[in-house]
């Protein structure tokens, strides 16, 4: 079963079971996904139906920002309540370890040496860490360790390739 038949599913069970937060998110996901659809102007991949589900999360993450700014503690509680319904659809978030691993492997396959190597490292990552990371806490550790990398460089006296004299 596919992301958006198994949203309807949940839907109807939500509906079914009297469960109101989880039945309006949902009843929210499968819109967005429909318009997606429709601009698309084709069925979604399992991969963009996830991208939606991803962007749907971010929204309301910043909601939370937004609210919490403003002291309306109760709307950010509800904005996290719906955030939590949705992750149920999410792959699992990669651990720390797992992600410092994995910018590791990206660093060594893009051949990656200085921070201005960052977007190759990113496109490397981004597909391998869709919806089970943030991308801005990826994009941070990505510059941090080509950071490190490059102060290793000057620190040894080598310098990677193509820098100049």
């Amino acid at each position: 079963m596919n992301l958006p038949e198994r949203i309807q599913t949940d839907t109807k069970t939500a509906m079914r079971s009297g469960d109101a937060l989880t039945r309006d998110v949902l009843r929210m996901a499968s819109n967005a996904l429909y318009n997606a659809e429709k601009n698309q102007r084709r069925a979604l991949t399992e991969d963009e139906a996830l991208a939606v589900v991803v962007r749907e999360v971010k929204t309301r993450r910043e909601s939370v920002v937004a609210y919490r700014g403003a002291g309306r503690e109760d709307l950010a509680a509800k904005e996290e309540a719906e955030i939590a319904v949705l992750q149920r659809y999410l792959p699992d978030a990669l651990t720390e370890e797992e992600l410092e691993a994995l910018v590791g492997e990206a660093i060594v396959a893009t051949g990656a040496a200085s921070a201005r190597d960052m977007g190759k490292v990113m496109g490397w990552l981004a597909p391998r860490t869709r919806g089970r990371a943030d991308g801005h806490h990826v994009s941070e550790l990505v510059a941090q360790s080509l950071a490190r990398a490059d102060l290793g460089a000057h620190d040894t006296g080598k310098r990677p390739p193509g820098a100049g004299a």
